[in-house]
């Protein structure tokens, strides 16, 4: 896009053909808005690794959207980061989202040589130079791991000087959030954008669970008002878009450089955004 902000979206690799097919129907649909790039996700541990490489290069050559790959470093040896780069630098990946990723069910600690994001996005560049644009996760309320928020800021201003061009933020539904993370790390010297990452409300009891579990704090006016409505989807729905259009236009009004929505594989629900926002094609 030509305009200054960026826009993207997010999707993960499926398991099922069907699954893939829709996959591959939304991002055509996604594509006729001219998103910046695509991203697709990478399982706990490289547990998606094959589909993932697979979604990537379908969307990049395909649907002629540029696609940056998830990689993380938790159970990958150096040896097999290497192995992947290289897969994508040969078919003209430009981008990459550089992230620790997360420990699979049952194993323990950390597995790997790299044990932090920041020694990824180091390992990235020496053995590619330029090459790709790397992207880092951003915790606007704090990953929820981190001992205390000092220390998430200093991880993140770590990560960033380690040689990120950019950062996306986990989601969130408080826009003052976001706008305290920014100024706190501005003070650590971290210039990059970080984009605010959305997630549309579309389902209560999926968001609220998941909510918990990554520490992504759902407001207790929002989640009062999402209970009240029970099973009436279409009414969670359209309340929905209405709190995450608002919050949108708070962070873009405030400057917020972009958007990336996590589109969890529906056209619908982001678009929905998209156009109550008025945002260019």
């Amino acid at each position: 896009m030509s305009q200054e902000r960026r826009y993207s979206f997010e999707f993960f690799p499926t398991k099922t053909e069907a699954g893939h097919e829709k996959l591959m129907t939304v991002a055509r649909q996604l594509a006729g808005y001219n998103p910046d790039f695509f991203s697709c996700t990478y399982g706990a541990g490289g547990s998606t690794r094959d589909r993932t490489l697979n979604t990537v290069l379908q969307l990049d050559g395909e649907v002629k959207v540029p696609t940056a790959p998830h990689l993380s470093c938790v159970g990958d040896s150096k040896a097999e980061l290497r192995s992947l780069l290289n897969t994508y630098q040969d078919a003209g990946i430009r981008r990459i989202v550089a992230l620790r990723g997360d420990l699979p069910s049952g194993m323990g600690m950390a597995s790997g040589e790299l044990r932090h994001a920041s020694d990824l996005v180091e390992f990235i560049r020496a053995e590619t130079g330029e090459h790709f644009h790397i992207e880092v996760a951003a915790y606007p309320e704090m990953h929820p791991q981190a001992r205390h928020f000092e220390d998430d800021l200093r991880h993140f201003a770590t990560k960033m000087q380690a040689g990120a061009n950019s950062a996306i933020t986990q989601y969130f539904f408080n826009a003052d959030s976001y706008f305290h993370f920014v100024e706190r790390v501005r003070k650590l010297g971290v210039e990059q954008p970080i984009v605010p990452g959305i997630m549309p409300i579309t389902n209560y009891s999926k968001l609220a669970r998941f909510s918990d579990a990554c520490g992504a704090e759902l407001p207790r006016w929002v989640r009062k008002q999402l209970e009240a409505y029970g099973d009436d989807l279409e009414s969670i729905q359209a309340f929905g878009e209405q709190v995450v259009t608002q919050m949108c236009e708070k962070l873009l009004d405030g400057g917020a450089p972009g958007l990336h929505f996590y589109t969890l594989n529906q056209a619908e629900p982001s678009l929905a955004i998209w156009n109550n926002l008025g945002l260019p094609r």
